[in-house]
């Protein structure tokens, strides 16, 4: 596999793993726009595990904190909240500090449906809708209008540790549907934490702290196949590069996509998942009139 295959596929993986317009989908589309040809079973496998390990290693650094935080909280450790500045903040009241150890418990809940979807159906899923570009330009459309839609109802007064049971079931229901390339984890994940009345950035922020357990257990599911084919010696390099490359660009996304959702709506990513679902659906006419 080319080197410059590899750096343009890491960032693209990098980019949509976090920001809201969907990894697997864009990936498919980079690939038939580029004519990019499927890689070998065994080639196809290295790279996946080098894209999921890198982009786990960029939410594992950029959460880093705030994990010791809820595991030491959800043990009955000392709760310390750390701020956005860096510092911490001890005078907590005693309901801050349930919500605080609840926390973990609710992303472990969030979790459940989005791995037995992925045990039951994401080699399926992804391969049917390989070769159905129209849904995939489909999933893009339909899940920015329920994006509009959450901003519209959304009441963005929920904090991260302020979500509850049925927050935490509702967003992990919406993780599974992202098995569906065009759909995207993020997006599906801040789209249903809006319609929670969450407020962005604790939406982005739990999807992103959601993501990790899937993102892990889906590297590791694909360490252990690549294990048993064996590392193919020319992937070597493509394999060192996409993790670097991936870890890099995703730790810049998930930092942007903080700060921006701070003081902005999706608007943005909205207006860019029509408008690249409209193309994809002209491209897609094209290609099978060909």
């Amino acid at each position: 596999m080319p080197i410059y295959q590899v750096v343009v596929l890491a960032i693209v993986q990098g980019l949509a793993e976090f920001i809201p317009v969907s990894s697997s989908g864009h990936l498919i589309i980079v690939r038939r726009l580029l004519g990019w040809n499927e890689l070998s079973p065994a080639h196809e496998l290295t790279f996946d595990v080098a894209l999921h390990f890198g982009t786990l290693l960029s939410v594992l650094f950029y959460f880093r904190r705030t994990w010791i935080q809820i595991i030491r909280a959800a043990l009955g450790g000392k709760v310390v909240r750390f701020s956005e500045a860096g510092g911490t903040d001890q005078n907590l009241t005693a309901d801050e500090q349930r919500e605080e150890r609840l926390l973990l418990w609710f992303l472990a809940i969030a979790t459940i449906p989005g791995a037995i979807a992925g045990k039951l159906l994401e080699h399926s899923a992804e391969d049917y809708f390989r070769e159905h570009i129209f849904l995939i330009a489909g999933a893009l459309i339909v899940v920015a209008l329920l994006m509009w839609w959450g901003e519209k109802v959304g009441e963005l007064r929920k904090s991260l540790t302020g979500i509850n049971f049925a927050d935490a079931l509702i967003v992990g229901c919406a993780q599974a549907f992202a098995l569906v390339p065009g759909v995207s984890r993020s997006g599906s994940t801040i789209t249903a934490g809006l319609f929670r009345n969450m407020t962005r950035e604790a939406a982005v922020r739990f999807s992103f702290l959601l993501s990790t357990p899937l993102i892990a257990g889906a590297a590791l599911l694909k360490a252990h196949e690549l294990r048993k084919e064996g590392l193919p010696a020319e992937m070597h390099m493509p394999f060192l590069v996409g993790v670097l490359v991936s870890a890099v660009v995703g730790y810049m996304a998930i930092a942007w996509l903080i700060r921006y959702l701070q003081s902005n709506s999706l608007k943005v990513f909205i207006v860019y998942r029509i408008v690249v679902g409209v193309i994809v659906i002209g491209l897609a006419f094209m290609w099978h009139l060909q």
